[in-house]
């Protein structure tokens, strides 16, 4: 805290002893308003009548934001959750006393509760006229009065409930963010799916290719994992029984921070029964489309960072090798085989690691050189099953994975595909990456005996995926980093 800051804080103090002294409450918690602020201004925005104006009683409370003072009369702007308004309180209206040894020691970020009728200034601006008031909260840290620069980013994520108290746009965005979970939600239910909860500590880490966060459970003595992904517990579910099962779940991956990645994120996974990744493809699409135009007021085009991204269906669709050809240059041959696929590395200078198989360095190449073009969606497919070690092997080429993903304003936004059914085959990839782990690769899954056993009471053919709630949200609010969209994100420490 500055020294100024810290003096005002010592001000607010003095002014708060002041007021309980004079024997009134600054913290009560029986005012109840009758109105939102959004609600007045709506119901009587435009009228000019006066006369109508005065019969309208209001019973609401607010921050107050900004006070003008003019002697007997002090003009307040509260601010609620809904909209901003003005009031005017006149000491003769409300008694000199309660003016005096109150009102006159209110600061801005104090909340207060008001009663009084409308009317409207020489300057026509809808006023609340105060009749009686009384102390909400009193703040006792003043608000800070330059927000928008740079050089308070940091603050406005470590700090947030500031953020929301200062920027209105930022409360916008997070009440955006509830619509588009309300909808997928509302969409996957409209659809026959059934919405679950599956841990989030886990005794072995499974479902994706990630470093886990690793805590201890006293009681049972056992180390427990953080989710990385709900995805082996929903599929445990379609064995149970259940043809169509979703989650909208927190997952925690021990990686990095970055505008894409928090330790942190949001997901919603599905996964039903009798469909393949062909048919997961339109219903990603359909179910994209209809929360663009649920939070978007049914227009299918968005503005994001300086790009109109257009969601009319139908999407591209395009398997790993074409993507390199139309969007990094590449010639179809490189792209078939070793060798020119470690030509394509030399010609943009990649370091290729010794631990990649074909595989592995075609994903590499894609991500690499074509992954940031993909502005408008488009989907990727046939994903090589060396990287896809929970996917189906496709019938016409056991080396591909029956697999999508989905990326959007160059980011990758779901990952699908028709599942792994076979639990011979599923072992064997689980031995597979255990080979990894042991090579050091901190990522690779480890091997879930139990997961192997549910398989082995089988799994009826079926199809999942994962998207990412973070991501899309930015996409749909024209947000650059993920830490604008998460209320609380991580941060690095200050020291």
């Amino acid at each position: 805290m500055s020294k100024e800051e810290n003096s005002q804080v010592v001000v607010r103090k003095e002014k708060l002893a002041s007021i309980v002294q004079a024997g009134v409450s600054a913290y009560p918690n029986d005012f109840r308003p009758q109105q939102s602020l959004a609600q007045l201004l709506d119901a009587h925005g435009n009228q000019e009548d006066e006369a109508i104006l005065a019969t309208v009683s209001v019973h609401v409370a607010g921050r107050i934001m900004l006070l003008r003072s003019f002697g007997k009369l002090t003009f307040a702007t509260l601010r609620d959750v809904t909209s901003s308004m003005q009031v005017a309180v006149q000491r003769d209206e409300v008694g000199a006393d309660l003016y005096n040894t109150v009102f006159k020691k209110l600061d801005v970020g104090d909340w207060i509760g008001v009663d009084g009728f409308l009317f409207r200034t020489k300057t026509g601006e809808l006023t609340v006229r105060v009749q009686r008031f009384c102390l909400l909260a009193k703040a006792l840290r003043p608000l800070p009065e330059k927000w928008h620069g740079l050089e308070d980013i940091e603050t406005r994520y470590r700090q947030r409930y500031l953020d929301l108290i200062v920027n209105p746009e930022v409360r916008t965005l997070f009440q955006t963010r509830s619509k588009i979970v309300g909808r997928i939600r509302a969409i996957m239910e409209e659809n026959g799916f059934l919405e679950v909860e599956t841990p989030m500590m886990h005794p072995i880490p499974g479902g994706a290719v990630a470093r886990p966060f690793v805590t201890h459970h006293n009681a049972l003595d056992r180390e427990l994992y953080l989710r990385i992904a709900p995805e082996l517990y929903l599929k445990r579910l379609i064995v149970g029984g259940f043809e169509k099962v979703f989650e909208i779940n927190r997952n925690f991956r021990n990686e990095g921070l970055s505008t894409r990645h928090n330790p942190e994120f949001t997901m919603m996974e599905f996964y039903q029964a009798f469909t393949d990744y062909h048919e997961l493809m339109a219903f990603v699409e359909q179910l994209v489309v209809q929360v663009v135009q649920h939070v978007n007021e049914g227009r299918l085009i968005v503005e994001h960072q300086g790009v109109s991204i257009d969601f009319t269906p139908p999407w591209s669709r395009l398997t790993l090798q074409e993507a390199l050809v139309r969007h990094a240059g590449a010639t179809l041959a490189e792209t078939l085989d070793r060798q020119g696929l470690m030509a394509l590395a030399a010609k943009h200078g990649m370091e290729v690691k010794s631990e990649w198989d074909d595989g592995a360095l075609l994903l590499e190449l894609f991500e690499t050189l074509v992954e940031e073009k993909l502005m408008q969606p488009t989907f990727i497919k046939d994903y090589p099953i060396s990287v896809s070690p929970l996917s189906r092997r496709s019938t016409a080429n056991p080396e591909i994975a029956d697999r999508f993903e989905l990326f959007i304003g160059g980011w990758e936004i779901a990952n699908a595909f028709s599942e792994l059914n076979d639990p011979q085959d599923q072992a064997e990839r689980f031995h597979a990456q255990m080979q990894a782990k042991n090579a050091g690769n901190l990522e690779a899954m480890h091997f879930d005996d139990d997961y192997i056993r549910a398989l082995e009471y089988g799994m009826p053919p079926t199809g999942g995926a994962g998207i990412g709630i973070d991501r899309l949200v930015m996409l749909l609010t024209n947000s650059s980093a993920i830490r604008d969209v998460i209320l609380f994100p991580q941060m690095r420490s200050r020291d």
